[in-house]
């Protein structure tokens, strides 16, 4: 960055009612307004909503043929969320959810900084009078804001075809229930938009940083992707053995592995706070274990029960979506940026 850059006076920009606001909120509100009127927004729209209702219409079907004996089933409105025609489980909303959603934040923010660096408008953007981190973080929190309207308008025409295809509301636990999932995808989603951001500043090209992005959800958000590179991992590490106890300490050794897939966070957790009869996610490694899993009981677990079950997958989140971006802020701001 040349020194007229850095020595540039760093105020407040003024709002049209006279007050004061944050630099950082000037940029967020202009990046929104650009966004709004962007065509990936409309691209990345539809391409969630067909990735959500294939599968609703499926598990909605599933419903009706079984309406008899699903009446007296509680949570009968969460069914649709995870519900999956046999055979083929990744016809779930939830997973498709979780498989799509990624492509929000990567799409909203894989030419954030190199996008501007390529035009040419970064060195003016800078030379504004504004601090230089404002412009990361309005960025962010513009992307951030469109994610989250564009999930919960997906989520309420997911919500308004269920009832209009099974003739039922939602109870008041299934909505908490229902926002506090919306809630988790919101910030399954900033992760990649963290991240997205991440290669976009440490990328010079633009369509450099979107096949990156893209190769890294291809192997980490789809499932058997996933779970082909960790089981291939996880046979060298614990191969296991002809023995009950060695085949389960091989598939603890995989678990594990699997778990540090922020994509298998992301399912599991989904799968708590969706339906209130998971009481535990965790795979037993011992033949005790074992014995001790089959003699338990399967409760309805109240939301403030099911949300203690994933707390640490939730917290990991935080901590993966924190450090992405910190990463991408410290390296923004040591940049040399020249006009």
């Amino acid at each position: 960055m040349t020194a007229a850059t850095d020595t540039a006076p760093r105020t407040r920009s003024i709002d049209s009612r006279g007050g004061l606001r944050p630099g950082w909120m000037t940029i967020a509100a202009k990046e929104f307004a650009d966004h709004l009127l962007s065509v990936r927004l409309y691209v990345l729209l539809i391409v969630l909503g067909i990735a959500a209702l294939i599968p609703l219409y499926f598990a909605a079907e599933q419903i009706r043929d079984l309406a008899d004996a699903a009446s007296g089933t509680s949570a009968v409105f969460l069914a649709l969320f995870v519900l999956s025609p046999e055979g083929l489980s990744i016809l779930r909303v939830d997973q498709f959810v979780g498989i799509a959603a990624p492509l929000l934040g990567m799409g909203f923010a894989f030419d954030a900084v190199n996008g501007e660096r390529h035009m040419g408008t970064l060195p003016r953007l800078l030379s504004q009078p504004i601090h230089r981190d404002d412009v990361i973080n309005g960025k962010f929190a513009a992307g951030l804001l469109i994610i989250t309207v564009a999930l919960i308008s997906a989520m309420a025409v997911i919500a308004g075809f269920g009832m209009l295809r099974l003739g039922i509301a939602p109870t008041l636990g299934e909505i908490l229930r229902l926002g506090t999932w919306i809630g988790l995808t919101i910030l399954y989603v900033a992760l990649w938009l963290a991240f997205g951001t991440l290669l976009s500043v440490i990328i010079r090209r633009a369509a450099t940083s979107a096949l990156v992005g893209l190769g890294v959800w291809f192997f980490v958000a789809i499932p058997q992707f996933g779970q082909l590179l960790v089981s291939i991992v996880a046979a060298v590490i614990s191969p296991g053995g002809t023995t009950a106890a060695a085949q389960l300490s091989a598939l603890g050794t995989q678990q594990f592995l699997l778990r540090l897939l922020p994509s298998t966070l992301y399912r599991e957790a989904s799968s708590v706070l969706l339906n209130p009869t998971v009481s535990a996610i965790t795979t037993p490694n011992t033949i005790d274990q074992v014995e001790q899993y089959q003699q338990q009981l399967t409760p309805l677990l109240s939301l403030d029960q099911s949300f203690l079950l994933v707390w640490p997958h939730v917290v990991t989140l935080f901590a993966l979506t924190v450090g992405c971006f910190a990463l991408a802020y410290a390296r923004f701001m040591r940049q040399e940026v020249r006009a």
